[in-house]
């Protein structure tokens, strides 16, 4: 195990009340450490979203914590946990959530809006801008930064809202079915490029219910009635990946 960068013990989350209480996690504890590649498996419904969403900081636990390099998330201000999600955490999702009416390189761009004030924003845009480009010249899309996403196939779709999830350098990627909406080949692109990722040294945590897909990954933990069990540690040996993808 890597140095740890978040740590979660006993989490329990439920949704409803009294009889219409659904107890989704019970308990669940996980380690993630620096640089690791780990798959959270499960069947559709058992709270794998739910854990991915409680681990980035966009939602709460009933009871546990959740340390990100030894402070505990959980007992965090509202505002502290906004930092945590726009300055560590970067997210993928199963649909893109791109904003239609912007193009590649204006999406890709929000977390630095967000992040920043108007007028550190407007003093620093050429720079951002620049380093958005160059981000999405590594990931093959330099051609298409002008381009709206409808314009784009789902493969490209998803690379941007990779793109965007790095544009800050986050310290963890976190990746919810980022394969589900794709075909097989395009999927096979975004599980390639999540893996020159991860051998770049980018900490990455993806929820899957397909154990083709988690092949990728160096751990696997399996997420069963609320609970969390370690599957198996393997790291990939055969195939060659290339690390054209840098920090």
């Amino acid at each position: 195990m890597n140095k740890p960068l978040l740590v979660a013990r006993g989490i329990h989350r439920s949704f409803g009340a009294g009889r219409a209480e659904v107890k989704v996690l019970r308990g669940s504890s996980l380690e993630i450490g620096e640089g690791d590649f780990l798959v959270i498996m499960g069947s559709s419904g058992c709270g794998k979203s739910t854990l991915l969403h409680l681990l980035g900081g966009l939602d709460a636990p009933d009871r546990g914590s959740i340390e990100f390099r030894g402070i505990d998330l959980v007992r965090q201000s509202a505002a502290a946990r906004a930092k945590y999600r726009n300055e560590d955490a970067g997210f993928v999702f199963q649909f893109y959530h791109l904003l239609p009416e912007l193009n590649v390189l204006e999406n890709v761009l929000i977390p630095g809006m967000v992040r920043h004030s108007y007028w550190s924003w407007r003093s620093e845009s050429s720079r951002f801008r620049r380093e958005a480009l160059e981000l999405l010249d590594r990931l093959g899309l330099g051609a298409r930064a002008k381009h709206r996403p409808r314009q784009l196939s789902g493969g490209e779709q998803q690379r941007v809202a990779i793109a965007r999830a790095l544009i800050h350098r986050p310290a963890l990627l976190l990746a919810d079915e980022p394969t589900g909406n794709l075909d097989e080949a395009m999927g096979a692109e975004i599980l390639q490029l999540l893996s020159e990722l991860h051998h770049a040294g980018q900490t990455i945590v993806m929820v899957t219910h397909d154990a083709k897909v988690a092949q990728r990954a160096d751990r696997r933990v399996l997420l069963s009635e609320g609970t969390i069990k370690e599957v198996t540690t393997s790291r990939p040996t055969a195939q060659a990946l290339v690390t054209k993808v840098g920090s």
